[in-house]
């Protein structure tokens, strides 16, 4: 089996992406990545990064409005969906530097 270095960035950039998204397993994250589930779950261990728990949060003094809460969450999403993006981008160009064609 061939052993592939990673950067250290890429590293970085796919544990922070485990942990931005609390709903995905090491599995699936490590799928969208294309690198092996034990790969992902080695660097997670090694940056010692844990998922944030369920933080406690100051109930505001009146609740958001239906399209607050609905922006609110599309921005989250926008985000996490913008990470995953710039780590593909990482690692496309990575993987496209090593191809010697």
């Amino acid at each position: 089996m061939v052993m592939k270095n990673y950067p250290p960035q890429f590293k970085a950039d796919a544990v922070a992406l485990y942990q931005s998204r609390p709903e995905a397993t090491i599995r699936q994250v490590a799928a969208d990545l294309g690198i092996n589930p034990e790969t992902l779950r080695n660097w997670v261990r090694a940056a010692g990064a844990s998922r944030p728990r369920g933080r406690r949060a100051e109930v505001p003094p009146e609740p958001p409005t239906l399209l607050e809460a609905e922006n609110a969450a599309l921005r989250k999403k926008v985000r996490e969906l913008e990470e995953e993006r710039e780590i593909l981008r990482k690692a496309a160009k990575y993987f496209a530097g090593e191809t010697r064609w």
